[in-house]
């Protein structure tokens, strides 16, 4: 009997072929990540894993963005950390604290089919997370990725410290986090990144000819590899996510964070105090 993720309200998840393509579903946000979306990713990792329809995934956003990361509204109103629960139709009604960062992370690390990130447009903070999580990237060449959690004035916890200096070193990830810089998939595919840097047009069609042919595949022997490069990175997420996440929860006490936010709703530049 197949899977049934019709009560999914912000994530579009479509099943075919032995491929469940899942889509980020806020475009009218550029799928920007408010506090019932994060339960249901949190969620979705685990209903996906033992979907025995299932030998592959796609990731992708609706519209002209992957995702914009968290939802800088929803901090200022504090829909972020308490969410609305204005429908009964999501997964989960409970405030976004440390432990729901760490169990996204841990629930995507944890699935054994692979997961191929199509991603077609720009792709920040959480959302540059969850596009680098995936096993295999394949990116808009137009599209930028960066963690912009310091533009907000708060620590990189969710994943940024875990995923970026696996893929280009500590010093050029402690740059990239510390100053909250862009780069492009273009630039992404130089560097290594990310697997695949194509036009635009192509990404989805990419995704699709990988993520067939890995459905189409030896089951066991890709899943098993899979997880067995997916011991480090579950090794290096027992290292850093608690202190990471202790953090960035710290940080949203400051008053730094608090003018950050302001600044983004008034649409001017933020001015830090020092030592606050």
């Amino acid at each position: 009997m197949a899977m049934n993720y019709s009560d999914y309200e912000f994530l579009r998840i479509e099943v075919a072929d032995r491929v469940a393509t899942v889509t980020l579903n806020r475009p009218d946000s550029l799928n920007a990540v408010n506090a019932e979306m994060h339960h249901e990713l949190e969620q979705l990792w685990i209903d996906l894993a033992v979907d025995q329809d299932v030998n592959a995934i796609i990731l992708t956003g609706a519209g002209r963005a992957f995702c914009a990361g968290g939802d800088v509204k929803g901090m200022a109103s504090g829909a972020l950390v308490q969410p609305s629960g204005k429908t009964g139709k999501g997964r989960g009604r409970g405030p976004i604290a440390a432990a729901n960062g760490r169990r996204l992370v841990e629930n995507m690390l944890d699935v054994e089919q692979p997961i191929i990130g199509a991603i077609n447009g720009d792709a920040v903070g959480l959302g540059a997370t969850l596009a680098l999580l995936c096993d295999i990237t394949v990116v808009s060449e137009k599209a930028r990725l960066a963690d912009t959690h310091v533009k907000v004035g708060v620590v990189a916890g969710d994943g940024g410290a875990l995923i970026w200096p696996l893929l280009i070193g500590p010093h050029r990830a402690k740059e990239f986090l510390m100053r909250g810089n862009f780069i492009s998939g273009a630039e992404a595919g130089k560097i290594g990144m990310v697997n695949y840097a194509v036009p635009p047009d192509q990404v989805m069609g990419k995704a699709r000819e990988l993520a067939q042919e890995l459905a189409d595949g030896p089951t066991w022997a890709i899943r098993w590899s899979k997880l067995a490069v997916n011991k480090w990175l579950k090794e290096q997420a027992n290292l850093i996510m608690d202190t990471g996440l202790a953090y960035e929860m710290m940080t949203f006490k400051t008053k730094d964070h608090e003018e950050a936010v302001k600044a983004f709703i008034e649409k001017r530049k933020p001015n830090f105090v020092r030592n606050n």
